[in-house]
């Protein structure tokens, strides 16, 4: 091992030039004598940045070559058992198709003819000669064999790897595996900018600021975001009967990357650099040609592989759900976010956890605003076949108290399991008839956590159309399997009638939108969040931008995204445009906050805003996010507030700012401690009022646990901030895309040109002291298995949440 970590260390020094710019080659890499375990130059700073974050979002290597070890074993026993049922098995038998008799000593002559299961199975030989016989089967047999070596490398490989960051987190990050799960990844990050200075992983900058980690992990996933977000990727199908229909799945996913960015052929000539020729606008037209015969190769692929490839995604749906409908048939109904709906809600550089957090915060009020739709006719028939079924099942039960003999007539198991599954199917479509929904207020709350919202849903929330296309981004946990075991039939068409047809606009998208930075490589422009050449003119940053329509990021993206980064990251010093930006946001944040409710009034309003929202139960943050979105309905309905005053008309915008004015007051002082451009309200911190009040748990408590809190509140509140403003700037958007009301629900928008410099938000009235800190705080991110397929199992694996009482509207 010694010898192999030495060799590992001699190749990161070594082949330094494989990660070096144009120019930089013959840079020289001084390495201080006496550091054993030192990791001055890195060979490839993306695989190990991603390494890295895997490392410490999977809870360590323990788990994760556990996770990839069972891996290995479900692959093997979902072959061998397969074959077992096929071959060796004797289902007539099985079935009592053909009668048993038991020549041995039996005591008990109605026994002979009883079937047992060794009855049923073949012996050993004969189930090998059955297996011999069959050249198909022995085929398949090779394929899986073939794969399964595959993996097993993969995982010696990931071992190896992964024993490597282990030592990493140990000797240079300073952190043990026991702790691990009590860093969060900004901690973590941290860590990793500081050692950046002393061991200079990076040699072509001094420094690493956040945001070049994020570009190295997120690299082509920021791709994927910009193509989905300008419509690039053909993922939307017209199709007959069905009409508009987003269909993008796991398979489809890994031959889009597998043919822009990894695969062979792409357009990356390794995992940081695009290849020169496809920067150049000279030969686009040739480019586009090559690059559509590697489609149509690809596409064909797909298509001699699709009988295999069907044939695992019938087997693993089968022993993955079977079990799972049969104790749960409701699950089917459960909805999920699709494949879709993540990379079109995703920010430019948000991170998987971050991602995955925040729309986990969002299940709840999506699936109360998709549950508030019904169909009157299908509730009438959802009634009847339960009633119906609910008979026929109450007589069986009946019968089979009376006299259990029942349970050995033919078929009654089945048809006592049919029965009630048919009841629980029926009975998820007929609704609450207690219920009253608020459709508006609904989307609102999804919005906020969501951040994304096209224009036409505002004021259609109740209309069916808005309906079916958040279900494009919500979609039943039964459309999620049926598209998974159609993709491999339906993934080399897209490819090759499809994709094929895009092939010049790739070309052109890649070349106008890659950007080369230094120390990073080459990257997306759109995910350096610059406003200047990305920015949206009706997305506040009117007079900031010179961007075109084609350059213009769809639906604020780059501003909302380079606000959620800003928050996350609160010691990213944004670059000069970015900072403008900000800076007048908060000015016109200001503005409109001299307009607004004060925030005492917000917290009075909160039980009722809840009550509003269908929430029960919410943290201070979620009282403050419901306070926020229902102040304009209670103030429009003429309620009178504490002080038997009629409470003045305002809007979402207005209370928004009013309490992003008091959010930003209450951290100035802690600004001054290394938070420029700093969101997040001082009430978070140790020292402040709202911690004072829990004091003596606090002390009481260790300091990781005390850490542990701290950054659970941080993550909390920093959560609710991002919701606010995204409340904040699309109301801003609405106003200035739309000819402000007359009714005064609405107020004239100040252009952000028009605003004179100012140092800060206006103080209101104190939050920190207002908001209460929950009790119990649950901690723990969204642990991934599978990058991509077990994260979105954690999130979205759950039943649908139980509808709680709400108010009416």
């Amino acid at each position: 091992m010694a010898n192999f970590e030495a060799y590992q260390e001699y190749q990161r020094i070594d082949d330094y030039e494989e990660d070096s710019p144009p120019g930089e080659e013959d840079l020289l890499v001084h390495v201080p004598e006496g550091l054993k375990d030192s990791w001055h130059h890195i060979k490839n700073l993306d695989n190990f940045f991603t390494r890295i974050y895997h490392f410490h979002q999977k809870n360590g290597f323990a788990c994760m070559m556990f996770s990839e070890f069972f891996e290995l074993a479900q692959l093997l026993f979902v072959v061998t058992f397969t074959t077992f049922l096929v071959n060796c098995v004797e289902y007539d038998v099985l079935f009592a198709n053909r009668a048993v008799n038991h020549t041995g000593p039996i005591q008990n002559p109605l026994d002979r003819n009883k079937v047992t299961l060794p009855d049923a199975i073949l012996p050993t030989q004969e189930c090998t000669a059955r297996i011999q016989e069959n050249s198909w089967i022995i085929f398949l047999l090779i394929m899986a064999a073939i794969f399964w070596i595959y993996r097993l490398i993969k995982v010696i490989c990931n071992f190896l790897n992964y024993w490597e960051i282990r030592q990493f987190y140990i000797k240079a990050l300073k952190i043990r595996m026991d702790e691990l799960c009590n860093y969060t990844w900004q901690e973590v990050q941290d860590r990793l900018i500081s050692l950046q200075r002393e061991q200079q992983m990076c040699i072509h900058k001094k420094e690493l600021t956040e945001l070049d980690i994020y570009h190295r992990i997120l690299r082509f996933k920021n791709y994927m975001v910009a193509m989905i977000n300008k419509s690039l990727l053909p993922v939307h199908l017209q199709l007959p009967l069905l009409g508009n229909v987003v269909f993008l799945t796991q398979g489809l996913k890994y031959n889009f990357e597998l043919i822009l960015f990894w695969g062979p052929g792409s357009l990356f000539q390794n995992k940081w650099n695009l290849h020169p020729k496809y920067k150049r606008s000279g030969n686009r037209l040739e480019l586009a040609q090559q690059l559509s015969r590697v489609i149509l190769l690809m596409g064909l692929a797909n298509l001699l592989l699709c009988p295999f490839i069907l044939v695992w995604q019938v087997l693993y749906a089968f022993f993955s759900y079977t079990e799972v409908i049969r104790r749960e048939p409701g699950s089917l109904g459960a909805r999920r976010w699709s494949l879709y709906g993540r990379l079109y809600l995703r920010h430019f550089n948000e991170l998987d956890h971050e991602l995955h957090g925040r729309l986990g915060r969002g299940y709840k009020p999506t699936s109360k605003y998709m549950n508030s739709f019904t169909s009157p006719l299908l509730t009438v028939i959802a009634k009847n076949i339960a009633f119906f079924s609910g008979s026929v099942l109450a007589v069986l039960i009946v019968l089979t108290v009376y006299d259990e003999d029942v349970l050995t007539v033919q078929h009654i198991l089945t048809a006592i399991t049919v029965l009630g599954v048919t009841i629980t199917i029926a009975r998820s479509f007929i609704p609450d008839e207690h219920m009253a929904w608020c459709p508006e207020q609904l989307l609102q709350c999804v919005l906020a956590h969501i951040h994304y919202m096209p224009d036409h849903w505002r004021g259609n929330a109740n209309k069916s159309e808005t309906r079916d296309e958040v279900a494009q981004l919500f979609q039943y946990k039964a459309v999620f399997i049926l598209e998974e075991l159609l993709s491999p039939i339906v993934t080399p068409f897209i490819l090759i009638f499809l994709l094929r047809n895009k092939s010049l606009e790739i070309i052109d998208f890649f070349r106008n939108f890659t950007v080369e930075v230094v120390g990073v490589g080459d990257i997306c422009s759109f995910a350096q969040m610059d406003i200047r050449r990305h920015g949206n003119p009706t997305w506040l940053s009117e007079g900031q931008t010179e961007a075109s329509v084609y350059q213009q990021a769809e639906n604020g993206k780059t501003e909302l995204s380079l606000m959620h980064f800003t928050i996350k990251n609160p010691r990213w010093q944004p670059p000069q445009e970015s900072s403008v930006f900000i800076s007048h946001l908060k000015e016109k944040v200001h503005h409109d906050a001299q307009a607004g409710p004060s925030t005492q009034l917000l917290l009075s309003e909160a039980p009722l805003c809840t009550s509003l929202q269908s929430n029960e139960s919410g943290t201070g943050a979620d009282n403050l996010l419901a306070s926020v979105l229902a102040h304009p309905v209670i103030t429009a309905s003429g309620l009178q507030g504490r002080d038997h005053r009629l409470i003045p008309p305002s809007t979402a915008a207005s209370a928004a700012a009013s309490v992003l004015a008091s959010l930003s007051t209450s951290q100035l002082a802690h600004t001054s401690r290394g938070r420029s451009h700093g969101l997040l309200p001082s009430s978070i911190h140790p020292e402040t009022t709202m911690y004072h009040s829990e004091r003596t748990v606090i002390d009481s408590m260790s300091n990781s646990d005390s850490r542990v809190r701290s950054n659970a509140l941080q993550s909390e509140f920093a959560s609710a901030e991002m919701s606010l403003h995204a409340i904040y700037m699309h109301e801003l958007h609405q106003q200035s895309s739309h000819p402000p009301r007359t009714s005064g629900q609405w107020h004239n928008p100040v252009p952000m040109r028009d605003l004179h410099t100012h140092t800060g938000y206006q103080a209101h009235s104190g939050l920190s002291s207002s908001i209460s800190v929950p009790t119990t705080v649950h901690l723990g991110g969204w642990q991934e298995v599978e990058e991509d397929e077990e994260d979105d199992q954690e999130i979205n694996s759950g039943s649908t949440p139980k509808q709680d009482t709400g108010g009416s509207c």
